[in-house]
């Protein structure tokens, strides 16, 4: 008896997907929990999974195509089946004279080689039994410089993010003389999202910044002092500069709630609770996982929560409920060089904390000039909630715990 495939329940922030990828055609033998599938919705991709051992009988919603939650995408045959054979694309002419066998094409990767006109002899099969791929076809036109390799940067310049993974080079093209090449794709569910929810927030909100610099040398000595014996004692996490400013920032949530708030018609939402959106750059563009219940999390809970997350983006393996909700977000153009922003709010929530990169300037410091490692810090908040004097204020207060990180624990 045939086993229904379909799309999962998305949430009421999700009101669709776009089915991204098949990974087994029909015919196609599979394991149980064998990935079939990817459905791509503008916040995560969301892999679909063989329910038992078998093949794929029916494929009802095909590449590109939307579905909603919860609707038939394809229909399943369990139970042991011998592998069919999948869709071949037979050698052109000049591949054939090489003694090739017939080439097997996705259909993926079948759409992108006539898009960039790409021929058969052009690629390389990587996958399973010789099966050309996507990235197989992205390889050849990388090679042939028949496109442009796109660098996988933030979606948002004017909110920089968190990454783990240093940034890609752009491969250099030759062109002929005079030649003005062009290309168009379509912008990514993701990237669409991320456009509509930045235009929205510049254009719904009475968004100010305000700018302030930290002293980061106490706590440059402080992960000096303690990096190994944290490492040892912590099964490996690294101590990082992001644990101590989302202890820094939920400390001064605490004492400043409308910073904490979000608007919700005419009434304001004051949460109790602190769930710190850390955002992060992946090659999808960018994501704002959250670290749920941030001020109970211990520095190391914090750095370990992160770096799982993070690897997570690069990955696309972010969950719907590891992206939803958050009251407070925190962004680092540092790690790329920024050293000043307005990053932008992440609507419903009133206040965004932009890090930006460490530079040592001179200071003057009781009647002395020294070098120190400062930090430019941005604050966006939302003036019809917040004030500016608590605006000020909240980022007065993170500045002193981050110069005297003695007061994050003694709540100072």
């Amino acid at each position: 008896m045939s086993i229904e495939i379909k799309a999962p329940s998305f949430p009421e922030s999700v009101a669709d997907g776009t089915v991204a990828t098949w990974h087994k055609q029909p015919g196609e033998a599979c394991e149980r929990d064998e990935l079939i599938a990817d459905i791509e919705t503008d916040k995560v991709v969301i892999e679909i999974n063989a329910p038992a051992e078998g093949a794929l009988s029916e494929i009802i919603k095909a590449e590109g195509e939307i579905v909603l939650s919860n609707e038939l995408i394809a229909r399943f045959e369990p139970g042991e089946v011998a592998e069919a054979p999948a869709p071949a694309v037979a050698l052109d002419e000049a591949a054939a004279e090489q003694g090739g066998a017939e080439l097997i094409i996705s259909p993926a990767a079948k759409k992108m080689m006539a898009e960039n006109n790409i021929s058969e002899a052009d690629v390389t099969g990587t996958g399973k039994g010789g099966r050309v791929t996507k990235e197989d076809v992205q390889t050849a036109i990388a090679g042939s410089g028949a496109a442009e390799t796109a660098s996988a940067t933030p979606a948002a310049p004017a909110s920089p993010a968190v990454s783990n993974a240093t940034p890609s080079v752009v491969a250099t093209e030759t062109f002929e003389e005079g030649e003005r090449p062009e290309r168009r794709v379509p912008m990514t569910r993701l990237r669409a999202r991320v456009a509509e929810r930045l235009l929205n927030a510049t254009q719904t909100t009475a968004m100010l910044t305000t700018f302030n610099e930290a002293n980061m040398q106490p706590v440059m000595e402080l992960r000096k002092k303690y990096k190994e014996q944290f490492e040892k004692t912590h099964n490996g996490t690294r101590l990082g500069f992001m644990s101590f400013f989302v202890r820094a920032a939920t400390e001064a949530l605490k004492r400043f709630p409308a910073v904490n708030a979000s608007i919700d018609g005419d009434d304001i939402v004051y949460h109790g609770y602190y769930d710190v959106g850390v955002a992060v750059s992946s090659d999808r563009g960018l994501v704002v996982p959250v670290l749920r219940d941030a001020d109970a999390m211990s520095l190391a809970s914090i750095e370990s929560k992160i770096r799982e997350l993070g690897t997570k983006a690069g990955d696309g393996k972010l969950s719907l409920d590891e992206m939803t909700g958050g009251t407070f977000t925190i962004t680092n153009g540092g790690v790329f060089g920024s050293l000043q922003s307005t990053p932008i709010l992440n609507p419903p929530q009133t206040g965004i904390l932009g890090m930006h990169a460490i530079q040592d300037r001179p200071m003057a410091v009781n009647g002395e000039v020294k070098i120190l490692p400062m930090m430019n810090l941005a604050l966006s908040y939302d003036h019809r909630l917040i004030d500016g004097k608590e605006a000020v204020q909240f980022l007065v207060s993170i500045k002193n715990m981050i110069e005297d990180p003695a007061r994050i624990l003694l709540e100072l």
